[in-house]
Parts: C-alpha cells; sequence; structure tokens
C-alpha cells in the first residue's frame, strides 16, 4: 500500500524525535509538516524522514541546533565538510579531555588504594619501581618564609606553566627532604614540592626504601623521621638519598585534617664495609 503521508505520531516514532520536539521545529521554521489537515493535525511526508534523521545526526555530534537552522537554505558539500571536519576536532579534545580525566581518577583511586592497603604499624625495607612526578622548584626559605610560603610559591608556578590544563593541578600535591638534612633528623620543612602525576617528566628513583606510616596533619612526621632512623641503621642499612612525604589518605577521603595518613620513604642501601688496612 503506497504511503505519502505520515501522521505527527508515526512521524515521531519512526525518527525517534519527540513530539514535542517536532512542534518546535516546526515553530522556528526548521521542519514544517508538509500539510495540515482540517483538524489542524500536522502530516509529514515520508520524503522529510531523511531530513529529520539529518537533523538528528548533527544534533548527535554536537552542532548547535540554532546553526542546524541557518543552514537549511544554504546547505553545500563544502559547508557541510566544513562543519563535519570541525565537529572531529571538537570530539578528539574532548576525548583528550577524558583521557586527562580517567588518568587522574585511576591516580587518585590508587593512592587511596595504597593508603588501605598500607602495615601502618611496621617499618620496612622494600625495593621500589621508578615513579614520576612533577618536582618543582628547591623551596626558599630565606627572609622567614615558611612552608606555606614554599607550597604558595609552588602552586603560583604551577599554575602558570600548566594554564591550559584542567587537571595538572589536581593531582597530589607531597614532599621531598633532602639526605643530608635527613641524616641529622631535620624534618622541619620539605626541600621541595611535587605532583604525584604519572606522566611526569621527573621521577622518584628506582631502588631500596625504608617505608614507615604514622597518622598526623600536614608536616607532622617528625617522629616518624626518628623511628625510622633508627631502624634503618638496626637494620644494617645506611640513608643514601633523599626522603619522599606522601599522604594517600588526605582531604579527599578524611574528616579530620590532623589525622591523615602520612607515608614516609628514605633512600637506603645496605651499608659499605669500611675497608681493614693492612699495616
Amino acid at each position: 500500500m503506497k504511503k505519502e503521508y505520515l501522521s505527527v505520531g508515526e512521524f515521531s516514532r519512526i525518527t525517534r524525535t519527540s513530539i514535542s520536539t517536532l512542534r518546535h521545529y516546526d515553530k522556528i521554521g526548521l521542519l514544517t509538516p508538509a500539510f495540515r489537515r482540517t483538524n489542524n493535525y500536522r502530516c509529514y511526508s515520508v520524503k522529510q524522514l531523511a531530513f529529520c534523521n539529518a537533523i538528528r545526526l548533527l544534533k548527535k555530534l554536537g552542532v548547535p541546533l540554532a546553526e542546524i537552522r541557518g543552514l537549511k537554505d544554504r546547505r553545500t558539500p563544502e559547508l557541510a565538510k566544513q562543519i563535519l571536519l570541525r565537529q572531529i576536532k571538537t570530539h578528539e579534545d574532548k576525548k583528550d579531555e577524558l583521557d586527562e580525566a580517567n588518568k587522574l581518577l585511576n591516580t587518585m583511586l590508587n593512592v587511596i588504594q595504597s593508603g588501605l592497603d598500607a602495615d601502618k604499624d611496621n617499618i620496612s625495607i622494600r625495593y621500589l619501581p621508578k615513579e614520576h612526578i612533577i618536582l618543582g622548584e628547591l623551596n626558599d626559605y630565606s627572609d622567614e618564609n615558611t612552608d606555606y610560603d614554599a607550597l604558595y610559591y609552588f602552586y603560583n608556578t604551577m599554575s602558570v606553566k600548566y594554564a591550559a590544563s584542567e587537571y595538572e593541578m589536581q593531582y597530589p600535591v607531597w614532599a621531598t627532604h633532602a639526605e643530608d638534612r635527613v641524616k641529622i633528623g631535620d624534618w622541619k620543612y620539605p626541600d621541595r614540592y611535587y605532583f604525584f602525576n604519572p606522566a611526569g617528566q621527573d621521577c622518584r628513583p628506582a631502588g631500596l626504601y625504608a617505608i614507615g606510616y604514622t597518622f598526623g596533619g600536614y608536616g607532622e612526621n617528625t617522629d616518624l623521621g626518628k623511628r625510622m632512623k633508627e631502624f634503618i641503621d638496626l637494620s644494617g642499612f645506611e640513608i643514601c638519598g633523599d626522603a619522599y612525604e606522601e599522604y594517600p589518605l588526605n582531604e579527599i577521603c578524611t574528616n579530620d585534617d590532623g589525622n591523615y595518613l602520612i607515608r614516609v620513604m628514605i633512600t637506603v642501601r645496605e651499608k659499605q664495609q669500611t675497608p681493614v688496612r693492612v699495616q
């Protein structure tokens, strides 16, 4: 049976376009019914199915409705190509942003899981693989600057460096303590801050680390540092590099800002044997 015209309900069902949307298209002159019956019911032609699907396609690809309306009477292959190329670029940008968001989400999940899995009551010595980070400049504590002054400078510098990124500034900010200060038990202020970013150009080197945990607020790891130094010496190891101060359970998942989980990792090696001189 030959069919040339469709009721608004049938046209809506076939094109998967709501009746209210079709009414709006009619109102703005984008898709006008082929004719109206005497009872004012709208009827569409079969030919209009393809044009309605073209509208749905462009909307699905992200082309604004106002732009689709403007294209109605001036469609050309060149203009269609231009619009589609632009939408490809838009989708590529969105994919890049989604990839960045997923990278950040996975990093945060792994950080929290590492805190949940931690052996919080014991100090241990373990080999750790290289971890990528984004390391800040050496902190300046002249002119009575404090660690908060240094932290401000770190954030301010990084915000300029990564001004175009939505996510770089959201990674965990942790700290390093220089080897010479760790050896004398000076944990007052960190020497550098860094973003724990798996795509960073810097790294925490692979090697042996003494690893210990405590609970407290930011910078409250002095007692843990002392205990770890004693443990390292009694275990037949010695400090041979920087220490890394991390907060796997922090304000993201803990209400009490004085009870974060602090992880300290000190670079170590087995004690070097002193050569015996033969007289």
